[in-house]
């Protein structure tokens, strides 16, 4: 094993460990929990519990607030009320939870932070010129502070991928100090972009040197590139963080996001987590799906899993 030796605040160095990781055991490891099968309570538990672990995103160039305040509304009630109540009355149905969060570009933070008050929802916003990355950091520092400012209390900044492939890793570390800094109270997920990381041993010293940057919450992908989250570089992540939780007592959140559209995936994910990080991981304050388009599927399968019958895409908004 080697390691990566990067400066810290106060003028100590700490060194991170890089090693090749197997792909061909990886692979194999996360494949096998896509064999898992839970049944009854336990899979109606788990279609709730992803509920409250999603991250409703609009990240698109015709964002408006009203699009943002539509999306709020569905992250406050997935299911609109008046479908709820017809369906209920066939049917015993626990309360649809609202989502973890609603993610949105800065300058729709105020509309969600309006559209969400009171709710307990968190409000989160892509910064650091997402998703490229690739932007001075005092104008990136800036930015996070804006969005703080507004009311954001997540912040989902990006790596510097070209800078990391130069091996100046020196410089994506103090990126992510310094954008931590910036955040305050706001909690920050810094998004490694794995698919343009390529391998494996890439993945996990970019999961470890943002951890130790101060990352709360460690996120594969922007939902810009493909392949986006995928369960074997989403093992790969959650090894790292449960040796860095050996290693330092931290407990770090994970987010895949990108490309998991269904509730069967999404029940997949959730063994994962569970037999590598345990229970404690099994909250939207350590796991979260950055995956909009799941959230539909979720319900409608808890739709069939109480009647026993499917429902049509076109009772939920397609937002």
């Amino acid at each position: 094993m080697t390691s990566v030796t990067v400066k810290i605040p106060g003028g100590g160095k700490t060194s991170i460990p890089h090693f090749p990781i197997d792909m061909v055991n990886a692979n194999e490891r996360a494949a096998s929990f896509t064999k898992r099968s839970i049944k009854k309570q336990s899979k109606m538990d788990a279609l709730y519990l992803a509920i409250e672990m999603t991250d409703l995103t609009t990240l698109e160039g015709m964002d408006t607030p009203g699009k943002v305040k539509q999306l709020c509304a569905k992250g406050i009630h997935p299911v609109p009320q008046h479908l709820l109540k017809d369906v209920s009355r066939n049917y015993d149905f626990r309360e649809i939870p609202s989502v973890a969060a609603i993610c949105v570009y800065p300058s729709m933070v105020k509309h969600a932070v309006e559209a969400l008050e009171g709710t307990g929802i968190n409000i989160a916003s892509v910064a650091t010129a997402f998703p490229s990355g690739q932007l001075d950091l005092r104008m990136k520092v800036k930015e996070v502070e804006k969005c703080v400012k507004d009311g954001a209390t997540e912040i989902d900044m990006v790596i510097d991928r070209g800078a990391f492939h130069c091996g100046h890793y020196q410089k994506v570390f103090d990126e992510i100090v310094a954008v931590k800094e910036a955040c305050g109270d706001a909690h920050l997920k810094v998004i490694l972009e794995t698919g343009e990381l390529k391998t494996y041993d890439k993945v996990r010293l970019a999961s470890w040197l943002s951890m130790e940057a101060g990352a709360d919450f460690i996120k594969t992908s922007t939902g810009k590139v493909s392949p986006a989250a995928t369960m074997p570089v989403t093992l790969v992540m959650l090894q790292a963080i449960q040796d860095y939780y050996e290693e330092t007592g931290k407990k770090i959140g994970m987010k895949p996001a990108g490309g998991i559209r269904t509730a069967k995936q999404a029940v997949h994910y959730l063994c994962m987590v569970n037999e590598v990080l345990g229970t404690d991981w099994l909250s939207p304050d350590l796991f979260r799906f950055g995956a909009s388009a799941l959230l539909n599927d979720l319900i409608k399968q808890i739709f069939k899993q109480q009647s026993g019958q499917y429902y049509y895409d076109d009772i939920l908004s397609q937002d």
